[in-house]
Formats: C-alpha cells, sequence, structure tokens
C-alpha cells in the first residue's frame, strides 16, 4: 500500500511528537534544571561524599553482576541451542521470568529466601552472612533482574550459525573448550556484546528490587538509583537532579558504546 506525501509526513510528525513528549522534553528540562545553576553547582552535587559512594557501589555492582551473567549465560544459551532436552520450554520462561515480573516482587521473593526469617535464614543467624539490607542482596536482586539479556542476545546467534563448524572443529580432534574459545567465542562476540551493554544499562538503572533488599545507608548499600529517591524525598530537588544527570550520562555513554559496536559489526559484515 502506498500513502500519500501527506500521510507520510503527519505520520512522521507524529511520531517525532510523541518520542519529543516523552523522552526529549522531560530530558531536556531535567538537563536544563540542573545546569541553570553553573556547572560548578553541578560538580558540586555529584562529589559530595554520598554521591561518590553511591557511584562506587553501583560501578561495583556492574562489575560484579556483569561477569556473572556471562559466567553462566553463555553456557545456559548453548544448551538452550544445542540440546534437545525435556522441560526445555519450562527453562525458557523462568528465564523470561524477569520480563513478567515486577523487580519489587523480586526482592520481595529474595527476602522471603534470604531474610533472617527465610528460607535460607540459617546464613545470617548461625553464620553472619548478611545477604538482605547489605551489598550482596543487591547483586542477587541485579542478577535476577538481568539474567536474561545475555541469553536472549547469545542463543539466537548460536540458532542462526547452527553447529556445522563446531561439529567440523571435533571431527578434526579439537577438545571442546578449544572449539569454544576458537569458533564459537567469536561467533557471538556480537550478541554476547549487546547482551552486556543492556545488562550494564538496567544493573545502573534498577530501583524497584534493590530498595527492596537494601538498608539504603549512604556509604554502606546505597546504589545511585536510590541516592536519587533519597534526595527527592527530603525535599532536595536539585540533588537528584543532578545525580539524575550523572545517571543519564553513564546511560549516554553505555549507549554510544552500543551504537559504535553495532556500525563496526555492520561494517564486518560488509
Amino acid at each position: 500500500m502506498t500513502l500519500s506525501p501527506a500521510i507520510r509526513y503527519l505520520l512522521r510528525f507524529t511520531a517525532l511528537a510523541y518520542v519529543g513528549l516523552l523522552v526529549v522534553v522531560p530530558v531536556g528540562l531535567i538537563l536544563y534544571r540542573t545546569f541553570e545553576p553553573g556547572f560548578a553547582y553541578f560538580w558540586s552535587w555529584i562529589t559530595t561524599p554520598a554521591a561518590i559512594s553511591a557511584l562506587n557501589l553501583t560501578l561495583l555492582t556492574v562489575a560484579i553482576v556483569v561477569p556473572l551473567n556471562v559466567i553462566f549465560g553463555v553456557p545456559t544459551a548453548l544448551v538452550l541451542a544445542r540440546r534437545r532436552f525435556r522441560g526445555k520450554s519450562l527453562l525458557q520462561a523462568v528465564i523470561d521470568l524477569p520480563f513478567a515480573v515486577s523487580p519489587v516482587v523480586v526482592g520481595v521473593a529474595l527476602i522471603l529466601l534470604w531474610g533472617s526469617s527465610g528460607l535460607l535464614g540459617f546464613l545470617e543467624n548461625d553464620f553472619g552472612i548478611k545477604i538482605i539490607f547489605g551489598f550482596p542482596g543487591i547483586v542477587l536482586a541485579s542478577i535476577f533482574v538481568t539474567v536474561p539479556f545475555v541469553i536472549r542476545e547469545v542463543e539466537p546467534v548460536l540458532h542462526e550459525l547452527g553447529s556445522d563448524q563446531e561439529e567440523a572443529a571435533a571431527t578434526l580432534g579439537a577438545t571442546g573448550w578449544q572449539t569454544f574459545w576458537r569458533i564459537t567465542l567469536p561467533s557471538i562476540r556480537w550478541g554476547l556484546t549487546y547482551g552486556i551493554v543492556l545488562t550494564v544499562a538496567r544493573t545502573l538503572g534498577e530501583f524497584g528490587a534493590v530498595i527492596m533488599v537494601a538498608s539504603n545507608l549512604p556509604g554502606q548499600s546505597q546504589t545511585l538509583t536510590l541516592l536519587v529517591a533519597d534526595r527527592y524525598n527530603l525535599g532536595n530537588e536539585y540533588g537528584a537532579l543532578a545525580l539524575s544527570t550523572l545517571l543519564m550520562t553513564v546511560a549516554v555513554l553505555v549507549l554510544v558504546v552500543q551504537i559504535v559496536l553495532d556500525a563496526r559489526r555492520k561494517s564486518s559484515a560488509e
């Protein structure tokens, strides 16, 4: 069906207006309000001890969550793509569960499991290993909500590649590790990279699950998103705006990395 020029322009204008109203205007307003007093004032707010501590804690969480998702996500994707077994559909559904369940529910479930009165509460009661309302709880919540990203980015790539090269390597005498490092991993590098980028972005911005399992104490278990909410709730609007801008800056850097990687992927494919 061919659309008239007027209809095409109307659709473009509608799409741009929709994106502008929901994304550009709010983000632009935050940036304007943040830098209105000057960059020096903004810098002073994002370099406070609480802000630096929250940033360090957030980056540490990312540094733990991403490798764990890669270590467990890639083998899971390989199993799903290369094996047939009973319960495979159930495993697929469980992997997608974080997409369907509210992060707040995730936090409650973690409390029921790891809390002092939970199923595994003996770890805290008998051994003093504090999970909930501490840093380990933040890591667990972040892992739960980011589990699908690496798997769902790598699995379709494995399906598209097939297993011919891996079978040929095995026929020539390559071990499983040699096949993985020299054939499988280079072939899935772009899908794995996208999964990592999405995991980083989600971990940086996670709030609902984290707030349920963190004590929200500055310097101990307060991430950037929690500090933003804390400052806003205490009436410190500019402090919340400054940290929101810092979070957006990190998110934009992640987006730039994704765009660069996408361009490199397309150029290498050509």
